[in-house]
């Protein structure tokens, strides 16, 4: 059984999805083991979710740091009633390109989640490849 759930766990870190994803942002409560909803599924509480125009500001924030911030340069958000940032860390080259490691930030409802996740660029095929630890 611990096994078993072990290796769960290593499958869902180790997950992928490419960038093209996180078009269709999702807010909902459950945990998914996709990489990209679970960057844009933070919950707040019952029946509590960000709204169109909310998420559109933390997704511009996340492609904003990924593709044009420096290291440490913080991409600050806010709309409504709830704000955040995305905030690229490091970055380092690949063999087929670079990836960026980058923390994100949301705050709504008097509650704040943040996660870490890694986006990897492949320059031969210009998509972008999505990875967390949690």
């Amino acid at each position: 059984m611990v096994l078993g759930k072990s290796l769960i766990l290593a499958l869902a870190i180790s997950s992928n999805a490419l960038a093209n994803d996180i078009f269709q942002p999702k807010f909902f409560e459950y945990s998914s083991n996709n990489v990209v909803s679970r960057m844009l599924e933070f919950g707040f509480g019952w029946g509590k979710k960000l709204n169109e125009s909310e998420k559109s500001a933390y997704y511009q924030s996340i492609v904003h740091a990924v593709e044009v911030a420096e290291n440490g340069q913080r991409v600050n958000w806010y709309k409504g009633n709830a704000s955040g940032y995305s905030v690229p860390v490091m970055t380092w080259p690949t063999g087929s390109g670079y990836c960026r490691r980058i923390h994100l930030s949301v705050t709504a409802f008097n509650k704040n989640r943040s996660m870490a996740a890694t986006a990897c660029h492949n320059n031969v095929t210009s998509n972008w490849t999505w990875y967390t630890d949690k």
